[in-house]
């Protein structure tokens, strides 16, 4: 029986360890721009970068956040020039933002609740990145098979 405690409290100790937060996948390499810039500059900058999005302003001080799907509904579908409309005249200014701290559960509940793709990190008042559906989708994958794994440890008999 002490050994089954032991291993149960060794396990809590390691799962600790194992719970992934919004810091732990963040991808930090992405876009911002000015809101003064053209829908071209704005979509150009978008594809040397190769993000679907750009964040309006500074990380500091985001003003709103450009989609590719902003692009082609709000400018493209609408038969405006992208030469002549701003990013600024464009963005969503409602950025929707998770703490870095944020368990991954919490994540996926407000992308899952709000149907975002894309979700802007926070460290502070500061966006320090964004984390994807795609990013969740593989790291969820690799955070259920290291759970798969420890758990088959501890369903080893020990000898």
């Amino acid at each position: 029986m002490i050994r089954v405690t032991e291993r149960i409290n060794s396990f809590r100790c390691r799962n600790r360890d194992m719970v992934l937060y919004a810091r732990d996948i963040v991808e930090k390499d992405f876009l911002s721009i000015s809101a003064n810039s053209s829908v071209l500059e704005g979509a150009k900058a978008m594809k040397n970068s190769k993000h679907g999005f750009a964040i309006i302003g500074t990380p500091a001080e985001p003003q709103g956040i450009v989609t590719e799907w902003d692009m082609i509904c709000k400018v493209v579908s609408e038969g405006w020039d992208p030469q002549k409309v701003t990013m600024g005249e464009i963005m969503t200014t409602d950025l929707l933002t998770i703490d870095a701290g944020a368990a991954l559960s919490a994540v996926s509940q407000i992308m899952t609740e709000k149907g975002v793709r894309r979700l802007l990190v926070k460290d502070g008042n500061k966006v320090i990145g964004f984390i994807t559906s795609k990013t969740m989708l593989a790291r969820m994958n690799e955070y259920v098979d290291k759970i798969s794994a420890q758990i088959s440890r501890l369903q080893t008999p020990q000898l």
